[in-house]
């Protein structure tokens, strides 16, 4: 029989494309999509034979109606940014709610997407699983990493990608971009290397890890197996940036100079910060064990996501 999933943050950036995904997939699933409303569009829905209930991290009973008869368990919904109380609400207690309903109904498999940052800032350089510290930096890290424990004591599946890119992405590339528009130049982020994955690839490693009997009760890093130079990174967004202004810009600024031009913007000290340094996460159990994969890379990849970011962002 096929097995029946069920998904939660599905209007989300990465849930949205496991939903899509689950849909979709050659190997029949039965799909249950957690919403704090039902669709009003056809569009909105993943797919036909794709069910939506009505429920909320927030609310119990909600969870226990729609664990019902789940026999695995895919969570992608999280509170980012925002006030504490609601990251505490939503990533910890939450959390903590959905899966000890998962487990009541009876469900064999829980996977939950997480983030890198639940160990801090780095630097990290090619750090494998198992070695680095819980060392979480801000109330959603703290949060995050809070609701992973629920997770990991249920014998459940954590995937923690660092960088995520992609159609419907709104934060990270939109970001970088934002932080190189208050800088007089283009930025030289020096030489650090950075942990990437594109959000379809993202996705089918949840899904694969869902799915997968070769699955294993633990943490994975989802990251492509080449980390990315800053310089490539921050060059793309200086492209999107050049594309809507349609000006070119001068010689680079590096990180301390820009550190000093923004010092009152906080928002781009910590974008600075992240940049500046190592973030390159090593597992390759994702793509060599669960038979997802990792996609070409960022290069190949954030092309074919460029209609999206102009669109986005802006331009001729």
């Amino acid at each position: 029989m096929a097995p029946h999933l069920l998904i939660t943050g599905a209007t989300g950036f990465i849930g949205g494309r496991v939903a899509a995904a689950a849909a979709s997939a050659e190997e029949p699933a039965r799909v249950r999509l957690l919403a704090r409303r039902l669709p009003t569009d056809p569009a909105e829905s993943a797919g036909s034979g794709v069910e939506t209930v009505l429920g909320d991290l927030r609310h119990p009973d909600s969870l226990r109606r729609a664990c019902e008869g789940t026999d695995v368990l895919i969570h992608c919904a999280s509170a980012i940014g925002g006030d504490a109380e609601q990251a505490r609400a939503v990533n910890d207690e939450g959390t903590r709610a959905l899966v000890a309903a998962a487990v009541a109904a009876g469900a064999t498999r829980i996977v939950s997407l997480s983030t890198a940052s639940v160990h801090g800032r780095g630097p990290f350089r090619a750090a494998a699983p198992g070695t680095l510290p819980l060392a979480p930096g801000s109330a959603t890290s703290r949060t995050r990493a809070a609701g992973e424990r629920h997770v990991l004591e249920a014998g459940g599946t954590v995937l923690r990608p660092h960088l995520v890119y992609g159609t419907g992405d709104r934060q990270l590339i939109p970001g970088v971009v934002r932080l190189l528009a208050a800088l007089p130049a283009p930025l030289d982020g020096g030489a650090s290397l950075h942990s990437l994955i594109d959000v379809d690839s993202l996705a089918g490693a949840l899904l694969g890890a869902a799915l997968s009997s070769a699955t294993e009760p633990g943490p994975y890093y989802v990251q492509h197996p080449e980390p990315v130079p800053v310089g490539a990174l921050l060059a793309a967004a200086e492209d999107l940036l050049t594309h809507r202004t349609g000006k070119s810009r001068g010689a680079a600024v590096d990180i301390a100079a820009a550190r000093a031009l923004l010092a009152d913007v906080p928002f781009a000290q910590h974008h600075l910060d992240m940049l500046a340094t190592d973030h390159w996460f090593a597992d390759d159990r994702p793509w060599r064990e669960l038979g997802c994969d990792p996609g070409p890379g960022f290069a190949v990849d954030f092309a074919d996501h460029l209609p999206w970011y102009r669109g986005l962002l802006g331009g001729s």
